[in-house]
């Protein structure tokens, strides 16, 4: 275990430049008040629930390319984006947040939360589709907060394998997702490695990329 934590220190000097950049990237978005980024952001956490993040990515390009972003039906959505899994519900969930919530009105209603946690409870209750793993997803996207665990497959199979977990859970339950952010906290000031750049570490030594 030694040598893989080892292993995760030396990968994270050779990549921290790019890391740091990416995390650059996010905040910008929050720092200018993007409003239409900060929309594009929301879609695609929307989308990547067991789809690939490049393909979700491109499916809300390929929306704002043939101006459905702002316009499209829900059922010119849901063709439009068949590269998505289960695009029906997906383009169901994006309407709905579009008609719900101005885009202009995200960056507002975020701010008047002290903490990155509060926000989060918003966004799960009042964005259909997003659970707590896609909650902060948007939130890191966005630049909101980098201290917000993104638990997917891929951080729970590392986790997992650094010992921090005995065994990745069947199913995760709001108690569960907090418990085993807690753990990746504590397992990130241990090493030395901000929670928000692990993340994008982890998926790194995943993919080979670091991406959103």
């Amino acid at each position: 275990m030694e040598a893989r934590k080892k292993e995760l220190k030396e990968t994270y000097r050779e990549i921290k430049p790019t890391i740091e950049s990416r995390i650059e990237e996010f905040e910008s978005i929050w720092e200018k008040g993007n409003k239409n980024k900060i929309f594009e952001e929301l879609t695609f956490c929307l989308f990547t629930p067991q789809s690939k993040a490049k393909k979700c990515w491109k499916a809300v390009q390929d929306l704002k390319e043939k101006e459905l972003f702002y316009e499209g039906c829900e059922d010119a959505i849901s063709e439009e984006i068949n590269q998505v899994r289960f695009r029906n519900n997906k383009a169901g969930y994006f309407v709905e947040a579009r008609d719900k919530f101005e885009a202009s009105s995200l960056k507002d209603r975020l701010d008047r939360f002290q903490r990155p946690k509060e926000a989060r409870e918003w966004v799960v209750e009042n964005i259909k589709g997003l659970g707590y793993k896609e909650a902060s997803h948007f939130l890191r996207n966005i630049g909101y907060s980098q201290e917000l665990a993104i638990l997917d497959r891929h951080i729970l199979k590392n986790l997992e394998e650094l010992d921090v977990l005995e065994k990745i859970p069947k199913t995760l339950t709001k108690k569960r997702y907090l418990d085993i952010e807690k753990k990746m906290k504590e397992f990130s000031d241990e090493i030395g490695i901000p929670l928000g750049h692990l993340d994008l570490l982890l998926w790194y030594l995943e993919t080979g990329h670091v991406f959103k």
